[in-house]
């Protein structure tokens, strides 16, 4: 919990004090906070919706449905400039993990460090990781949130947004289909990303222990 609070408290000394993103002094470093939401549900209706009259103000909707399958959602935020970034499959293992590491690779600056809050799956850590990780050393420094600590991540707060706005409720025609709405909603948001910001318990964070965490990350092996 300590090591991940350092890590926003570190953010915050990025931003000015009109929240606009510093340049980087030296190596860049971009920080991203991660997670899965798998089981994603695509549901179709049986009968089409009953739209609202002037007798009845709702949508109205047959409690009958058909299950055409599920997806699993990988996302990041980039916690420097907002920007949202997914990646949608039918599997949620070691392999889909490694494709996103690629996604962010690809994406960002050869030279550049790419530091990621996540929890402690053991898909994160696996073989199947590990190895892929060696090819590229010193590329990556993973921050891992305690067990039971999962609102320690910054995406959580996006993850419930989506299941609001999006999610729940959502009846489609094939699982395409819902692949391509989750795609649209992340493209339509990235158009003015919000920069997230994280604030409890930071000022408990001393900015001399910064020195420590750095020391910290320079050993970190996964």
């Amino acid at each position: 919990m300590h090591n991940v609070l350092l890590v926003y408290k570190q953010l915050s000394f990025q931003f000015d004090e009109e929240g606009n993103l510093l340049p980087f002094e030296g190596q860049a470093t971009h920080v991203l906070s991660y997670d899965e939401k798998p089981g994603i549900q695509a549901i179709a209706t049986t009968s089409d919706d009953l739209l609202p009259t002037e007798e009845h103000g709702t949508i109205m909707r047959d409690y009958e449905y058909k299950r055409l399958g599920t997806v699993s959602l990988l996302a990041g935020i980039d916690l420097q400039t907002g920007e949202a970034i997914p990646m949608v499959s039918d599997t949620h293992n070691s392999k889909d993990y490694i494709a996103f590491l690629r996604k962010l690779d690809e994406k960002y600056p050869k030279g550049d460090k790419i530091r990621m809050v996540l929890d402690n799956l053991k898909v994160h850590s696996s073989a199947e990781v590990r190895d892929y990780l060696s090819t590229i050393p010193d590329r990556f420094e993973f921050i891992f949130t305690p067990k039971h600590a999962s609102w320690l991540n910054l995406i959580e707060s996006f993850f419930s947004k989506i299941t609001k706005h999006l999610l729940r409720g959502i009846r489609v025609k094939t699982k395409d289909e819902l692949v391509q709405r989750i795609y649209k909603y992340f493209d339509e948001i990235n158009e003015i990303p919000v920069v997230y910001h994280w604030k409890w318990k930071l000022d408990d964070i001393d900015s001399n222990e910064e020195v420590v965490f750095e020391t910290l990350l320079n050993n970190v092996v996964i």
